[in-house]
């Protein structure tokens, strides 16, 4: 199934979650923010909140600075 990965399409499998996603992308399991659908998915769920198709997914880093 494609979801939609900050404005980019990507082809994942069924049942993949949000802690698949981000590793899959190389992304590291901090610094980052994850948000499904317009929500915000909070780090102890990102194992367990499966994507659907056709979900839009907004990864943003954080970053330092002043």
């Amino acid at each position: 199934m494609t979801i939609t990965v900050n404005g980019e399409d990507l082809d994942v499998g069924v049942d993949e979650s949000v802690t698949d996603v981000v590793s899959r992308l190389g992304l590291p399991d901090r610094g980052i923010a994850v948000a499904v659908d317009g929500a915000v998915v909070p780090r102890g769920r990102w194992s367990s909140h499966t994507m659907t198709s056709g979900a839009v997914v907004e990864i943003v880093t954080a970053v330092q600075g002043g």
